[in-house]
């Protein structure tokens, strides 16, 4: 339990810092993907930003329960089980939610796929992590 939360920790700290590189790197991104951020489908609500911020701690403590229980189903090295992590919570929760979310929100494909990269990074960084604290 102890290397659950302290790998869920470390995580947390990991992914925040990850969040905030992507905030300064968005802007550099094509014009086509940042004029989406600007449209009248987003809330442009100040009260909600922590929220962008609170969403990695709530999703590192979440993968790490789920590596406590089924980190024997990875195989390979850290880097491979990270990966594999990613892409298993790409699949399974992130990408029918973005198909979910294309169909209701006024975005392009190419934004809707900049989402499910980066949640494929967030999952490969916790569970990289998970993996080295607590293989």
């Amino acid at each position: 339990m102890k290397k659950h939360l302290i790998a869920a920790t470390v995580s947390s700290i990991a992914l925040v810092l990850f969040a905030y590189l992507c905030l300064i790197i968005m802007p550099n991104l094509p014009e086509s993907i940042v004029e989406d951020y600007f449209s009248p489908s987003f809330v442009n609500d100040e009260s909600r930003n922590l929220l962008y911020f609170v969403q990695p701690i709530v999703l590192s403590f979440a993968l790490s329960w789920f590596w406590t229980r089924f980190k024997d189903s990875f195989a390979g090295n850290w880097m491979l089980k990270g990966l594999e992590l990613g892409l298993v919570y790409a699949l399974i929760a992130s990408l029918p939610a973005m198909i979910l979310l294309y169909s209701a929100i006024d975005v392009t494909a190419m934004t809707v796929g900049t989402w499910l990269l980066y949640s494929f990074a967030q999952a490969t960084i916790a569970g990289e992590i998970s993996a080295r604290i607590d293989p």
